[in-house]
């Protein structure tokens, strides 16, 4: 008991957010809104629609706050992003809400660009799904933005999920499939070198093909994952990485299932798509979260650049078991006593 109680105070501890002392589904005091018309709101999608804006619309929805949701969606091109950012300066919506990193750089830009002026600057935006935002340049600092933008991080901190992988099964070595035109996905590469070199664990890496034009391609994917087993992986990393996260399921996790290579999953999609073990924020919570703070903004006037930037602490340690049953690494015992398992529990 005491055992499973240690660990999962650890990991709640390693993520450290005001979400946590907030009740489940925040409320905002509620400001009189103009009735001349319902806040407008860009918002800014990567692949579609996810849980993540479900979640944003369902909080304004229950909470009786009149919007009008403007939807835009790249579907996987940045090159769409300069129109938007044209088209969002002349609509001039009330608050902009961006799906990613590679969209809130593409949006916003980054804090530090000399050439800020042509992107978004004055018009308020909240992001999600960014796992590293400073790492990425969104902003300088998460307590205190110092921008017009502010939003939430869905990824338990580096030094969480490590321990996840490491209680699970120990190892020496993690392989780790990237996009290296991702910003995000280079910052938590990095990120997680510094971390193995503190903690003594090697860092692999390989990242995707890219065509002419820069685009990742999931050519050579099982060649890949087996070039990372035979260097001694112990662990795949599967990181929030937004091309890795479409092809997961098709391409990635059924080269590391034939390559006997466990995935560690790093968002609630990925374990979705078949990773053995993920340390993951709820899509929907996260949506529901950043529109906390959307409302914060337009409701009760408050700057997002002094808005922290936040992450969810309400984390699920998920485990799927028929994956587990066919790499031959069912979990330890203890673990049956937090986890939560999916797939066919028989």
């Amino acid at each position: 008991m005491k055992r499973r109680q240690s660990l999962a105070l650890s990991l709640a501890l390693a993520c450290t957010a005001a979400w946590a002392q907030r009740p489940q589904g925040p409320q905002s005091p509620q400001s009189p809104q103009s009735p001349q018309r319902p806040w407008r709101i860009y918002v800014v999608t990567y692949r579609g629609k996810t849980e993540v804006e479900r979640g944003f619309a369902d909080y304004f929805k229950a909470r009786g706050i009149a919007v009008e949701i403007v939807w835009r969606d790249i579907a996987l091109d940045p090159g769409r992003l300069p129109a938007l950012v044209e088209e969002i300066r002349r609509d001039r919506p009330d608050l902009v809400h961006t799906w990613g990193t590679g969209v809130t750089l593409g949006i916003a830009g980054r804090w530090d660009d000399a050439d800020r002026q042509r992107y978004v600057q004055d018009i308020p935006l909240v992001f999600s799904l960014v796992a590293s935002p400073v790492g990425a340049g969104i902003v300088p600092d998460l307590r205190s933005p110092g921008r017009a933008v502010t939003g939430v991080s869905h990824v338990a901190s580096l030094g969480a999920q490590v321990q996840a992988m490491r209680s699970y099964r120990p190892f020496s070595k993690i392989g780790m499939l990237y996009s290296s035109n991702e910003p995000n996905s280079a910052a938590v590469l990095k990120e997680l070198r510094a971390l193995g070199q503190v903690q003594g664990f090697e860092v692999i890496a390989e990242s995707f093909k890219v065509d002419a034009a820069g685009r990742s391609m999931a050519d050579g994917v099982p060649t890949v994952v087996d070039r990372l087993k035979a260097a001694g992986a112990n662990w795949l990393y599967l990181p929030p990485d937004s091309f890795l996260s479409t092809q997961a399921k098709s391409v990635v996790i059924p080269a590391a299932l034939q390559a006997g290579l466990p995935a560690f999953a790093s968002t609630e999609q990925l374990m979705a798509a078949g990773a053995l073990l993920g340390l993951v924020s709820r899509y929907y919570n996260v949506g529901q979260f950043a529109a906390h703070k959307a409302a914060q903004i337009l409701q009760d006037k408050v700057p997002p650049s002094k808005i922290p930037v936040e992450t969810l602490t309400r984390l699920a340690l998920q485990i799927n078991l028929p994956v587990a049953r066919r790499l031959g690494m069912l979990p330890p015992l203890n673990m049956f006593n937090y986890a939560e398992l999916i797939g066919d529990a028989r």
